[in-house]
């Protein structure tokens, strides 16, 4: 059994374990070779959270979704540094949008360079998956076009807010369909579609991803009051003191309205103070990590791990189908 990738997904099958292993080495040389100017600074701002790391959680499912067609078809590896690329111009814009000074344990952009530099950095990678996109075909632009839409909307939908009436929890988890599934969607999609896999497999690891981005994110959401350091490079916390009511806060809230515990609408009133303050930013981490909120999240991200799991059962067993199987427990195991 060994560990592939960043993510350290566990593969016992060698011959898998050595193509995943070329295709994520194949990756990273188009990041590299994609994230280059003729202007040694934009190089540089443009290479800046690459060379950071990151768990190329995305380009790892291309991969593996392959596997179900010709894993050496010529698009699988383009396509993957599509998705990354994709991801890596978002991280550059949420820094901006958040305030954010570290990403994956190093300075930011925008808190290095500044937000214009940020901002047009995040663009630059775009125009280079879109350069990328074009010599893979017109379908392939069309559902990376669709998929953007949707990434874009996720984020308008987390700046709105919830309309009058609309339960908070749900539209938080539209939000993250938008803004993380579907991207992740993609990445099935685009693996199993380059590979020239059937049209059934193809909408099967559409599916998978969807949910198994939203698991992804949500148990990013348990590790941020969880965890003691958090493995993507931010100190635990970090969307609290940014304000951002991720599903354990939501749940909170949500426990305290039906409930009306005195003790719950203190801390839920502590979440509003100034969490720049590490006493009062620990007594809340304290609190939370107690709080059956916590355990509720918990559960809904396993749930997402599970339905993802499920919508792998018309596949054939295998490596590959067990890769995937094993991708949903990564992200439990990660959620605790």
């Amino acid at each position: 059994m060994s560990v592939v990738g960043p993510f350290g997904l566990s593969v016992r099958d060698r011959s898998l374990e050595a193509d995943t292993q070329a295709g994520l080495t194949a990756v990273e040389d188009g990041l590299l070779e994609a994230t280059k100017s003729d202007v040694p600074f934009i190089t540089e701002a443009a290479q800046h959270l690459m060379r950071a790391g990151g768990k190329r959680f995305r380009p790892l499912l291309v991969l593996l979704a392959a596997q179900f067609g010709d894993p050496y078809a010529p698009g699988v590896v383009p396509s993957a540094v599509v998705v990354e690329l994709t991801h890596l111009a978002t991280l550059y814009h949420d820094d901006v949008m958040d305030e954010a000074d570290v990403r994956r344990g190093v300075a930011s952009a925008n808190a290095r360079w500044g937000n214009s530099v940020a901002v047009l950095t995040g663009d630059f990678l775009f125009a280079r998956a879109s350069h990328i996109l074009a010599d893979l075909g017109p379908e392939a632009v069309r559902i990376q076009a669709e998929a953007f839409e949707r990434l874009v909307t996720g984020q308008i939908l987390e700046t709105a807010g919830p309309r009058g009436g609309r339960d908070p929890i749900e539209h938080y988890l539209d939000v993250l369909a938008g803004k993380t599934g579907s991207l992740v969607a993609v990445s099935g999609r685009f693996g199993a579609m380059m590979s020239g896999a059937d049209e059934s497999v193809v909408s099967i690891l559409t599916q998978y991803g969807e949910r198994l981005g939203i698991a992804f994110q949500l148990a990013d959401d348990v590790l941020d009051i969880a965890s003691d350091s958090h493995e993507s490079g931010k100190t635990p916390g970090t969307d609290l003191r940014e304000g951002v009511a991720t599903l354990p806060v939501l749940h909170l809230r949500a426990q305290a309205e039906a409930s009306g515990s005195a003790e719950d609408r203190e801390l839920c009133e502590l979440l509003t103070g100034d969490l720049g303050d590490d006493g009062l930013l620990g007594e809340v981490l304290r609190r939370l990590r107690a709080h059956p909120a916590l355990e509720q999240a918990r559960r809904d991200t396993l749930r997402y791990a599970a339905e993802a799991r499920a919508m792998l059962a018309p596949l054939s067993e295998g490596s590959a189908k067990a890769a995937l199987e094993g991708l949903c427990d990564a992200v439990v195991h990660r959620a605790g």
